[in-house]
């Protein structure tokens, strides 16, 4: 059984999240800088089986696109060019951001280590997974 992996998807930083292998739990796993990203993933797919990957996909209130959405397509046509047997899906991801900066402030983490970008990246790409898992 493979893995489902959620991307969160910015300019400077992405975020992954991944789920265990039965598909019950996700877990952020790591913030990647942005030039970097298609090489972890080449490396990451090697190691480990996942079936299914959803990317965030940034929409306004009324489902249209934002200034980020053009960069996500980008993102999105490049990945299925170098992973063509991958299934993609790309995912609103409408507030995840704002709720990963709740959830990092809930579990009591100092102000200091909540605002670390990468924490609120990978947080964000763990919300969409588990959002995703709970529409199962």
């Amino acid at each position: 059984m493979g893995r489902i992996m959620a991307i969160d998807y910015g300019k400077k930083r992405v975020g992954i999240a991944v789920t265990d292998p039965l598909k019950i739990i996700a877990t952020p796993l790591t913030t990647v800088a942005e030039p970097d990203t298609f090489n972890w993933l080449k490396d990451y797919f090697g190691k480990e089986e996942v079936e299914k990957v959803l990317v965030g996909y940034p929409l306004n209130l009324k489902g249209g696109p934002t200034d980020a959405t053009a960069a996500v397509d980008r993102f999105i046509e490049r990945f299925r060019k170098l992973f063509p047997g991958l299934e993609l899906e790309p995912r609103d991801e409408a507030f995840t951001s704002k709720m990963a900066v709740r959830t990092l402030v809930e579990s009591g983490l100092k102000k200091k280590d909540r605002q670390r970008k990468e924490l609120v990246d990978q947080t964000s790409a763990a919300i969409l997974l588990q959002e995703y898992l709970q529409n199962l």
